[in-house]
């Protein structure tokens, strides 16, 4: 019972972060627009871009996250979890796309500069600071629970550092004149972006092909399983993500007899369990066991 509370109480505060996240941060990217239009400001309507980008991931990371409770059925037997990783995985493309645009438009800027208002840029991409940072916060204590939770706090976090970097540029155009610094900037955001998304990316695509979670070592769970006593070997071992959080295996394990087999399988489980594997399927066989190589 204390379970579920635990768990309805973390799906509110979420469900809260993302609904808040998404408001403050389109009003922000609509200002920001605004503002880039009026000061033709490449390093504003780039970071506008950016943080729509990011919109658009907070809205998608959410609607995966309810997806993820939707329960089982004939036709998707395991639920909807497995959209979590399709969502990461699209995520990290779209920002990757944003990177790309926003490098030609900088280096279109840079080929042909225009005259740009430093204090506004500075002062808009102040309010963006707050703005990401604000949102960061808001996943900062979930971001170790979930692949899209934690792409979420890295890119608001990534975002804040960015817009520091558009007020940056602002003021050294107030203070030096030279417009060139803006496109720059953009370039540098196009930068943070692509750094910031790359791990996102290879994790996405990593548990989109069913390969292993990073956070899983497929050599210490063959290990742990060998621990257990009446164990005499083990095959045929899968291990696979079946959302961003939660991790499936299935086995193959060879026992003297099956006299014990009832012990053996609830003590791996619960070895397993703590090591953050929480869906487990094993099949026993004894030494006289025939078990062709190509069995699964």
């Amino acid at each position: 019972m204390s379970h579920e509370h635990n768990h309805d109480h973390t799906f509110t505060s979420l469900n809260r972060a993302f609904v808040i996240g998404i408001t403050a941060n389109l009003l922000f990217v609509a200002a920001e627009f605004a503002a880039g239009l009026y000061t033709r400001s490449m390093g504003l309507l780039s970071d506008a871009g950016h943080n729509l980008s990011d919109v658009a991931g907070l809205i998608l990371a959410m609607l995966a996250f309810r997806l993820a409770r939707v329960h089982s059925n004939r036709r998707y037997t395991y639920g909807y979890r497995k959209s979590t990783v399709l969502v990461s995985l699209f995520n990290a493309v779209i920002l990757l796309v944003a990177a790309g645009i926003i490098i030609a438009e900088s280096i279109d800027k840079f080929l042909r500069p225009q005259p740009l208002h430093g204090g506004a840029i500075a002062a808009v991409a102040g309010v963006g600071v707050m703005v990401n940072a604000f949102t960061a916060w808001l996943f900062m204590k979930d971001r170790e629970r979930d692949l899209n939770i934690k792409g979420a706090c890295l890119h608001m976090a990534a975002d804040a550092l960015v817009s520091a970097g558009v007020v940056v540029s602002g003021l050294a155009i107030v203070y030096t004149g030279r417009y060139f610094i803006d496109p720059l900037i953009g370039l540098v955001v196009a930068l943070v972006i692509v750094y910031s998304t790359w791990s996102l990316l290879r994790d996405s695509i990593r548990l989109s092909l069913d390969g292993i979670p990073r956070n899983i070592d497929r050599d210490a769970v063959e290990a742990l399983i060998r621990t257990v006593e009446g164990v005499e070997d083990i095959h045929h071992l899968h291990i696979w993500a079946l959302s961003t959080t939660e991790t499936a295996l299935t086995a193959h394990v060879v026992l003297p007899d099956t006299s014990r087999m009832a012990a053996v399988k609830s003590r791996i489980k619960s070895l397993l369990h703590a090591h953050a594997v929480s869906h487990v399927t094993l099949e026993f066989e004894t030494g006289e066991t025939d078990c062709p190589d190509n069995c699964i």
